[in-house]
């Protein structure tokens, strides 16, 4: 049976419609404290993003976890990898996100993370699942849980992410600007990058908890790419609201995504010694890279969409690097989960160590012109029908081995993705657009 409440990556939704409610949150704040509690390992941590609605649940959680007898560690605002990493440093045995992560302020949700600071196995989400329809039981008056505040965690995270680069780099020589996209790295990115030594200019570090995402940030690095031109910086950097994507921009102006970033901390490995042999990308991560790969003599294993089942194919294969084109990615060499300010570290120690710009070091990588489009459906959507196999048939026979056609139902949404990559940007457009029409003509009918 599927999981009613959990999707791909926690649960997430409109805050004031179930279960994105203070009632829900109580619930399941105690389910968590019920399934995870464990001999020995009797606190759970809870952090946040910015937006107005975490104090709600956080207060909210912080009850059930306290009528289950769990003790409760909180950490406020802070990058949601932040909570992963302080989950496995204080012995917690699980963590728990209140973030909606790219999302705007009127959204949220709830991601949590097991001991080792990953992601819960499914398993666990069901027996949460399970006890959520289970009668609320407050245990005994002397075993209710206690909670306490780490006042201390954005300092313990700040120094974990400068050790995950070598002790004499410095970023002195470098100015860098920082869209925090008024959300958890708003306090920890300039401390981390100025610690590093580099002048830095933060934009988008005032939080109201409405703002968190609005026009900034990993999902509209716009007004970071202008800045970092009137500026004339060296490079910008751009998270999401929770701190776990990034996006970075040359001193050119030139925006580069999870792809690109990828590859160049892929070749900076190889150059320092790493061992692997691929790198792990999804369904939608572009050809270029995978090309670029190959000539460094790395394969590109593909995932489903999400970050959840690349860190699943990166543990399964034992290998240190994946990630997705939105600016989610994973270094397992360096930390348990996906990371912006510790990817973006590896980005700017690459370049010191290459001593070359961030607009050269992505030469080896160029990207196929990629076209998407989402075609509304209804009912059951069947992709294998003749007219739409027939139609990827003629289309990938065009494209050879230069091109892709992917097809894919939404998981989110009643929508079916259409994506075609190739060499010539004209001729994706048009093929994409043919494609959508054979998709949505055969499917109302």
């Amino acid at each position: 049976m599927g999981k009613r409440y959990f999707g791909t990556d926690g649960i997430r939704g409109r805050v004031g419609e179930r279960p994105i409610t203070a009632e829900f949150m109580l619930k399941l704040g105690w389910a968590v404290g019920r399934a995870l509690q464990s001999k020995g390992f009797n606190r759970i941590v809870i952090g946040k993003d910015t937006r107005i609605s975490g104090y709600m649940f956080e207060s909210a959680l912080e009850a059930g976890l306290s009528a289950a007898g769990v003790n409760i560690a909180l950490l406020g605002p802070m990058p949601t990898p932040a909570i992963a990493y302080l989950t496995r440093t204080l012995r917690a045995c699980a963590g728990i996100v209140v973030s909606a992560s790219h999302n705007p302020y009127y959204d949220n949700g709830i991601k949590f993370f097991s001991r080792d600071g990953q992601k819960l196995p499914d398993d666990t989400e069901e027996r949460i699942e399970d006890l959520l329809e289970r009668p609320f039981e407050t245990v005994g008056p002397d075993a209710l849980g206690k909670a306490e505040r780490i006042v201390d965690a954005a300092g313990r995270y700040i120094e974990f992410c400068k050790s995950t680069v070598p002790s004499w780099t410095s970023f002195s020589s470098l100015k860098i600007v920082l869209d925090c996209a008024h959300g958890a790295t708003y306090h920890i990115a300039p401390s981390v990058f100025g610690e590093m030594g580099a002048s830095v200019i933060p934009i988008s570090v005032s939080p109201d908890g409405l703002n968190i995402n609005q026009d900034c940030g990993s999902t509209k690095p716009e007004n970071l790419r202008e800045t970092v031109l009137q500026q004339g910086a060296d490079l910008g950097i751009a998270f999401d609201g929770d701190g776990d994507r990034v996006i970075m921009v040359d001193h050119r102006g030139d925006i580069l995504d999870g792809d690109e970033l990828m590859f160049i901390i892929a070749r900076d490995r190889l150059r320092t010694g790493s061992r692997f042999n691929a790198v792990v990308g999804t369904l939608m991560t572009n050809l270029g890279l995978e090309i670029a790969l190959r000539a460094l003599g790395l394969d590109l294993h593909r995932a489903k969409v999400g970050d959840r089942y690349v860190m699943e194919r990166l543990l399964a294969e034992k290998l240190i690097l994946g990630g997705e084109n939105s600016g989610h990615i994973i270094c397992l060499d360096r930390t348990s989960t996906g990371d912006g300010i510790i990817s973006a570290l590896q980005v700017v120690t690459a370049m010191l160590q290459s001593g070359k710009s961030l607009h050269d070091l992505k030469a080896g990588m160029t990207k196929y012109p990629q076209v998407l489009i989402n075609v509304s459906v209804t009912g059951e959507v069947d992709l294998q029908r003749p007219p739409i196999q027939d139609a990827i048939k003629a289309m990938e026979s065009q494209l050879g081995e230069h091109g892709r056609v992917l097809l894919r139902s939404s998981g989110t949404e009643p929508v079916v993705r259409v994506m075609v990559e190739g060499p010539d940007a004209g001729a994706v457009e048009r093929q994409a657009r043919e494609l959508a029409g054979v998709v949505r003509e055969t499917l109302s009918a």
